[in-house]
């Protein structure tokens, strides 16, 4: 690709760490903020992130190197030319996005991608009235995403296919795994999950049930640390033989009795369980179970062998 092939529009915090991610991928990237000071900050930062992965074995090229494919520019129309992916990264303002995905569609050439970071805001809040609106989504990335390899890829529906098809294919190139959602909703997947956790654990505080410090200890050295090698169906379907099934009937009317304590009532029908037990079961046949459980166990024994001491 050329040089401005990427253009990352915002210098903050995840403007950089999306620097950082496709320019290590080998790709040209230009960094746009409109504060000389953020601009430079974000050189900084950039350097020692990128000297960090170094130290951790987690570089391929060296820093130096990585660095040359950064262009850092205070004017947009420079770091728009010859993009042919935009991936906007300012604050959550919708104001702010609506007036500039405007100015993008107006000077980004017609064929390049418009993608938002946005954790909340679905492309159908800001860019629906635009002319080139089909080419408009949301990638919004794991913080950060250089560490964490995974993107939500959310279409508007009036995004092109061709649109998500390519997108998806540049993140995969860049190293992270697309994940697509069927439809546009707010807070996407990663901030809805996040927030029912959060939600709970600021209840669990109020109520005098734990502090902040042990709720993060459990969510550290517990569940986070389970989650870090298996996600959430399956580590239902491996802490009860027989399955997820078997998991949603013996555990099923007390997640819904907690979830009535909160004013939430949705109940594990047997029509969901079903649709998720068909999908763990082509994923892992119940005759795989135990050697399934084995390699979890042995995957959180390597986790645990490389991890420093937390608490120093």
């Amino acid at each position: 690709m050329s040089a401005g092939a990427i253009a990352v529009v915002g210098a903050g915090s995840i403007g950089a760490a999306w620097a950082i991610v496709f320019a290590t991928a080998g790709l040209a990237v230009a960094l746009h903020d409109t504060d000389p000071e953020r601009l430079a900050a974000s050189r900084t930062a950039i350097r020692a992130r990128l000297e960090d992965l170094a130290a951790h074995g987690l570089a391929s090229d060296p820093v130096d190197a990585v660095l040359a494919r950064i262009r850092f520019l205070g004017e947009l129309p420079a770091a728009l030319d010859g993009a042919v992916h935009v991936q906007e990264c300012v604050p959550e303002d919708l104001a702010l996005k609506r007036r500039l995905f405007a100015e993008l569609d107006r000077l980004a050439v017609p064929d390049s991608v418009l993608a938002s970071s946005s954790s909340f805001l679905p492309a159908s809040a800001f860019a629906a009235d635009l002319p080139g609106r089909a080419r408009c989504l949301v990638v919004h990335p794991g913080n950060p995403p250089y560490l964490l390899r995974v993107a939500e890829l959310v279409p508007a529906p009036f995004t092109a296919e061709d649109v998500v098809a390519t997108t998806a294919t540049l993140l995969r190139a860049a190293g992270l795994e697309p994940v697509r959602l069927g439809r546009e909703i707010d807070g996407f997947v990663f901030n809805r999950l996040q927030g029912a956790l959060l939600r709970e654990a600021y209840c669990l505080v109020r109520d005098g049930v734990a502090s902040a410090a042990e709720i993060d200890r459990l969510v550290r050295d517990g569940l986070g640390l389970r989650w870090s090698v298996i996600g959430p169906f399956e580590t239902a379907d491996l802490n009860s033989r027989g399955g997820i099934v078997e998991h949603a009937r013996r555990m099923g009317p007390a997640y819904r009795r907690m979830g009535q304590e909160r004013g939430q009532d949705d109940p594990w029908t047997d029509a969901l369980v079903a649709e998720v037990a068909a999908e763990r079961r082509a994923s892992l046949p119940l005759a795989a179970w135990e050697q399934r459980v084995a390699w979890r166990d042995r995957m959180l024994m390597a986790v645990l062998r490389h991890r420093p001491d937390l608490d120093r």
